[in-house]
């Protein structure tokens, strides 16, 4: 039952694998552990807990979905939270677990798919258009996303409204901070969006002062009213003690409702009582203690009289 429940939440987890970048022709991006060029498949983990992906299967062709499994042993198959892995399409798999054993086409349309562990259920796939350039890659606008993920960006970020393509092309020489980054995120994130649309709609800072104030004075009004209330709980509290010594609420009242100049009489009063002194008394007792010894210093051994001369 435990084996059983572990291979469910495994195959749970590889569904968070996507096919996230592929480079077809490679000349001069990127060299392998052996220094030499080769196409190369992206896989990325979009889930926020480590997954293997070892005994998953990639492939060039849907009919043959257990064409490259991904060796089982090596620690290098597990992939970190929101982290990517590089294999290459050298058609070479004695070279190691991340050199598959089948190659992209530079002219024709690549297909491409990973299938789980049962080599039955398929997890990503892609078919990357024919005609692709040099070292331009082919890849998600974003790591691991979904058309959901762009239909909520196209709602909310202004760079994205116009865009309407899931998969884009990247080129080193766009200077658009989208770069062929294999091993590496999709979109190079040095500014905020966000604050890029907040820097847009509200030039002179007013949206924002007048939210902070708001914020502010919101809590003061909070608090005033939880204080508040809670002195009028702390009245009925001490009316009630009241009504149970015999007392009026008239006098209960009165009780409760005493200046601020009697309550410091009273706690100065108290201090005087129980802290200061205007006398110290102190009783100093001296207890003789008696000896059945004299030691040889004693008085007792020496001359008691002047000699007579």
């Amino acid at each position: 039952m435990l084996m059983f429940a572990a291979a469910s939440v495994q195959a749970q987890r590889t569904t968070s694998l996507k096919i996230n970048e592929i480079l077809v022709i490679n000349n001069k991006n990127f060299v392998d552990d052996y220094g030499q060029v080769h196409p190369w498949i992206e896989i990325y983990n979009s889930s926020p807990g480590t997954v293997n992906i070892a005994g998953c299967y990639l492939t060039s062709d849907l009919s043959n979905p257990k064409q490259y499994m991904v060796p089982k042993g090596d620690v290098k198959t597990i992939i970190p939270p929101r982290q990517h892995v590089l294999f290459w399409a050298d058609n070479m798999p004695s070279r190691g677990t991340f050199h598959i054993n089948f190659t992209l086409d530079s002219i024709k349309q690549n297909f491409i798919a990973l299938f789980d562990s049962d080599g039955r259920t398929l997890i990503d796939s892609v078919t990357v258009p024919a005609g692709q350039r040099a070292d331009v890659s082919y890849g998600l606008i974003e790591d691991g996303w979904t058309l959901k993920n762009l239909r909520e960006a196209q709602k909310t970020l202004t760079s994205y409204k116009n865009v309407t393509e899931l998969w884009m092309y990247f080129d080193d020489h766009n200077n658009d901070g989208r770069y062929v980054t294999p091993s590496s995120n999709n979109k190079i994130l040095d500014t905020n969006e966000k604050i890029e649309n907040f820097k847009d709609n509200d030039k002179f800072g007013i949206g924002m002062t007048i939210t902070a104030m708001g914020v502010v004075f919101l809590a003061l009004i909070l608090l005033y009213l939880a204080f508040k209330q809670i002195g009028n709980i702390a009245i009925n509290l001490s009316h009630k003690r009241a009504k149970s010594t015999g007392l009026s609420h008239e006098e209960a009242t009165g009780m409760v409702e005493q200046s601020g100049e009697v309550y410091a009489a009273i706690a100065m009063a108290i201090y005087e009582v129980t802290e200061l002194h205007d006398e110290e008394h102190t009783i100093l007792t001296i207890k003789e203690k008696s000896k059945q010894y004299s030691p040889w210093s004693s008085k007792i051994y020496t001359l008691r009289q002047i000699p007579q001369k």
